[in-house]
């Protein structure tokens, strides 16, 4: 039914029109735009244009806007609104119930409810939903389910209304509900800034727009506050710890639209409110200064404690476990393990290869010796893995070692609740924030030593700060330098070549037979090509020739996103060829994003209530349209997720970018590099890509892509002043003048008998 317009002619006349949505033609899931296939009550089909919440094929709308003429699509409603009406047919409240929308009730269900009540299906469901139970298969654990799905539909539909308009995805609304509850109408309308800090993919730009259909205007203070935080936000996911207070004040200009002296008057009120510090022109967020400040004072106090490991002959120790192990450790090897054995503080740093493990091992071997109670941690559960298998010792995230508590933010292990451990063993340092570096330190007791293991030539951590790099230039903790590759690793090109790029040396190719061979390069030079080299590696000769399993064991890498060789359009080629639509494997779409039974994904940010991890990755094993469930095997451990609200946590992971591969090693990694990649060319990305294979590694690129990359040593330079901060804590607290270097104790003087 169409009430007022006219529908035929060029001109934008308000109307409103009742039909039922038959499909979706195009839609983006981040922002809710729509081009939709509805028929009216006489069936004619129409098309209609603007944003909406995801309302399921059957469902019938009032939609609010006007009759354009489109160029190059025709006649379309373009609608301002959208609001669900009620279905009044059996084949649509059948349509309706049965799409997915309720958890717990699928098209065969729908039937069933439908048959029962006929007519008055939704007001039994509105007043009634106990009598629910009078259908086949709804018991009173199911009734539950729907019950509450049904509940919470009615919230997310009001915060919707709200939301209409204002480019907020569906998902984006239930992630609004699920942090607010039925606040979330008020708090957003009190303070619509505050979405971008405490609901996790809310921007700026999004909260701003909420804030201008409020009432918000441009020059208010609050929004030019707001602005200024974002910009320090956005700093923080940048790497930087602090921006210059001048830096500062253009970026919230620009992103504002004000002048830049109206950001920097009001950083004296935000300081004054606590939300930042200023420190002789630089701006922090008051989080990311609490925590250099914290790290460096810690770091300061258990460098200038006492070593109270019961090594009282470390030349002796290192000799038995020599013995013990069958055999001789390097000098460099040596004289890293004494400096942990008789020091308090320390850092061993080295590229693969170069026996980081065979000192790890050495020192958990006279650790237990010693009954020296030891704790092993990294960054990220794959790290902890690797780590554990490694050392041959239990080994956890460093988040679950603090014990994290996600009720409240914090971690339980602290300067009050010390770790029970007398040596913390840390690997993959160089993913370690300021942040989580300040809360490890605090939480490791003055009697116990500290081990930072990590490799410096790695990307840096994705969180602010560059905490290995900067504790070793501040000189005032002893490192451990490994750089000789080892005799089990020196035919190895894999260790070979991470050196040769790290010199930026053209790499070595043709070291051994190509049947003992665990590097390969292979060039192509047309993106396209590149990326069908890619997958027919993956999915044919890889596997054929190393036995390989296409999804755990090969990892396909690559800089960026977008383009034929993009992280993107890879994913897509691989999942066509490994894992490709089938009766057997059931899938899930919320817009644009698609999980089949079967696929290789990857976890997208912490989730602690399920204790899954930003880089976790995992097995889609189970996907149930009608409960909106999705399960996903992370590394033998299962687990749930909600298909309207978390999906989007998973991303397909048959390739990953290199930073997100961070902390990983993959039996075969498989390096995708070209040209169109420039912007994110150089030396280190390469390395750490070529480090993170374990048996083979192939590199397949265009010549000039590999020759820039090898080229360019430009790094991004981060804002951070943790090594002066630890060179200044450390002088305040012996009184001494400012170090220039602090070198480790000699190692082998440590005490008596």
């Amino acid at each position: 039914m169409t009430a007022g317009g006219d529908r035929g002619g060029g001109s934008a006349l308000e109307s409103s029109v009742v039909a039922t949505i038959e499909g979706y033609t195009f839609r983006n899931e981040d922002n809710g735009f729509s081009v939709v296939r509805l028929k009216d009550d006489a069936g004619r089909a129409l098309t209609a244009v603007g944003h909406m919440a995801h309302e399921p094929p059957g469902s019938t709308v009032r939609l609010r806007g006007a009759w354009v003429r489109d160029r190059n699509y025709g006649t379309q409603f373009r609608f301002e609104s959208c609001e669900l009406v009620r279905p009044d047919t059996l084949v649509g409240m059948e349509r309706y119930l049965g799409s997915g929308l309720v958890k717990g009730v699928g098209p065969a269900l729908a039937s069933r409810i439908v048959e029962r009540f006929g007519l008055e299906t939704m007001d039994v469901i509105d007043n009634e939903p106990d009598r629910l139970v009078e259908v086949e298969g709804i018991g009173r654990k199911r009734l539950e389910r729907i019950k509450a799905a049904w509940d919470e539909q009615r919230e997310i539909r009001k915060i919707m209304v709200f939301l209409q308009g204002l480019g907020v995805s569906p998902a984006l609304a239930a992630r609004i509900y699920r942090r607010y509850g039925a606040e979330a109408v008020e708090r957003v309308s009190r303070d619509p800034f505050r979405l971008a800090d405490e609901v996790w993919g809310v921007g700026f730009a999004t909260a701003d727009r909420i804030a201008g259909a409020l009432g918000v205007e441009g020059d208010s203070p609050a929004r030019i506050k707001a602005g200024i935080l974002s910009v320090l936000s956005r700093a923080a996911d940048s790497g930087h710890c602090y921006l210059p207070e001048d830096e500062a004040a253009r970026g919230a200009a620009e992103l504002l639209g004000v002048e830049a002296s109206a950001a920097a008057a009001l950083f004296a009120e935000l300081a004054a409110e606590g939300r930042i510090m200023l420190d002789g022109g630089r701006i922090y967020l008051t989080r990311l200064f609490e925590a250099e400040q914290s790290a460096a004072a810690r770091l300061a106090e258990l460098l200038a404690a006492p070593s109270l490991l019961p090594i009282k002959d470390a030349s002796r120790a290192v000799e038995w476990a020599q013995q013990r192990m069958g055999l001789e450790l390097a000098p460099a090897q040596r004289s890293a393990l004494e400096a942990v054995l008789t020091g308090k503080v320390n850092i061993i740093t080295g590229g693969p290869g170069t026996g980081k493990t065979t000192i790890l091992k050495a020192i958990l071997l006279i650790a237990r010796a010693k009954d020296v109670k030891t704790a092993l941690a990294a960054p990220t559960g794959r790290a902890a893995r690797r780590l554990a298998e490694a050392a041959g010792a239990p080994a956890s995230t460093i988040h679950r070692l603090l014990d994290y508590d996600p009720a409240t933010g914090a971690f339980k292990r602290c300067a009050s609740a010390p770790l029970e451990a007398d040596l913390v063993i840390i690997d993959e340092t160089s993913m370690v924030d300021t942040v989580l570096l300040s809360a490890l330190v605090a939480a490791v007791p003055s009697h116990a030593g500290l081990v930072f293991v990590g490799d410096v030539d790695q990307l840096p951590s994705v969180g602010p700060g560059a905490a290995l790099a900067e504790m070793i230039e501040s000189g005032a903790v002893p490192v451990a330098r490994l750089t000789e590759i080892f005799r089990q690793s020196r035919g190895s090109l894999i260790s070979t070549n991470a050196r040769n790029i790290n010199l930026g040396r053209a790499l070595e190719l043709h070291g051994a037979p190509a049947r003992e061979k665990d590097f390969f390069c292979i060039f192509r030079e047309d993106a396209a090509e590149l990326a069908d080299e890619v997958v027919s590696l993956c999915s044919e000769r890889l596997p054929r020739r190393y036995g390989f399993d296409p999804v755990r064991h090969i990892q396909v890498l690559a800089p960026m996103n977008r383009g034929e060789a993009g992280i993107e359009n890879l994913n897509a080629l691989l999942r066509a060829r490994l894992n490709p639509p089938s009766p057997r494997r059931r899938e899930m779409r919320r817009g644009a994003l698609v999980i089949r039974e079967g696929d290789k994904v990857i976890q997208l940010r912490n989730n602690y209530d399920k204790e899954v991890f930003n880089g976790d990755m995992g097995v889609v094993t189970s996907v149930d349209a009608e409960e909106g469930a999705v399960e996903v095997d992370f590394y033998g451990r299962r687990v749930d997720f909600d298909g309207a609200s978390e999906l989007d946590e998973l991303q397909p992971a048959y390739a990953l970018s290199i930073h997100k591969s961070q902390g990983g090693e993959y039996p075969c990694v498989v390096v995708a590099l070209h040209s169109s990649h420039y912007v994110m060319l150089r030396r280190r990305l390469l390395y750490t890509a070529v480090t993170r294979g374990k048996r083979l590694v192939v590199l397949v690129a265009s010549r000039k892509a590999l020759a820039v990359a090898l080229r360019e040593e430009r790094e991004e330079h981060r804002h951070t002043a943790l090594s002066e901060r630890i060179v200044e804590a450390c002088r305040n607290l012996s009184g001494a003048d400012a170090p220039g270097t602090v070198a480790p104790a000699p190692p082998g003087g440590g005490g008596a008998g």
